[in-house]
């Protein structure tokens, strides 16, 4: 499935030339809220790394009852080392190849990575939304930038802001109760509060929202490239 860039640009840039198309692009991001009316699948990113090779995978999943309808991988060397706020150049060329091999667009996705919580307001889940010009939601498992404004409750369902530079650049989202959270971001074309409940509306008792939690595991590669006997036997078995 063909996806149109908004933003075309290079992906081999130095540091400084990748930090200044940072600041340049992070002015498109233009949060909106979702239609939930129309809302009916929701995709999950996620990108490892297997013998010198990053795997990129993509889920879909029908939106409310996440059934896994659609998957898609792809591999592509390694070729760039791990710049800290530069993991977008290194990752999105293989996600870009991943969502070329789907058979559905989903309507909105989740992003393993920031979006807006990033130091030049443009992570991963950022700077995929604009050059592609599609909603996207960052789901983080660790803070990169910013403070929490406050304490998070231990119940299911608690947030809390985080805060840099006087800025909510996203929530702390409590999935699963006692358990560490997830740090949401918009990253295009979503509000926060829509991100937020999107988050927690797809979570099924894991830490990780089900679309990325799917993404995770089908980037792994530990369950081969089709995760769907697996996910037909119980999604336990992917724990």
């Amino acid at each position: 499935m063909d996806w149109p860039l908004k933003h075309p640009h290079p992906w081999r840039l130095s540091p400084e030339e990748a930090e200044a198309l940072q600041r340049r692009l992070a002015s498109a991001v233009a949060p909106a809220p979702l239609d939930w009316d129309a809302l009916t699948t929701v995709g999950g990113v996620d990108v490892g790394i297997r013998d010198e090779r990053l795997r990129a995978a993509v889920v879909v999943l029908r939106f409310p009852t996440l059934q896994l309808l659609d998957q898609a991988v792809a591999e592509v060397p390694l070729t760039m080392p791990y710049v800290p706020g530069l993991l977008s150049f290194r990752e999105i060329p293989a996600i870009l190849e991943a969502l070329k091999e789907l058979r559905l667009r989903p309507d909105v996705l989740m992003v393993d990575g920031h979006g807006i919580a990033h130091p030049r307001r443009l992570g991963i889940a950022a700077h995929l939304g604009v050059v592609l010009d599609w909603p996207t939601i960052g789901v983080a498992k660790s803070i990169l930038v910013g403070h929490p404004q406050g304490a998070l409750g231990e119940e299911a369902g608690s947030t809390v802001p985080l805060v840099d530079d006087g800025q909510v650049v996203g929530m702390g989202v409590r999935t699963r109760a006692r358990v560490k959270p997830v740090w949401v971001s918009i990253g295009h074309r979503v509000t926060l509060d829509d991100a937020v409940q999107l988050v927690l509306r797809s979570a099924r008792g894991y830490r990780l929202p089900e679309p990325t939690r799917l993404a995770h595991h089908l980037a792994s590669g530990k369950h081969g490239n089709d995760l769907g006997p697996l996910f037909q036997a119980g999604s336990a078995v992917l724990q």
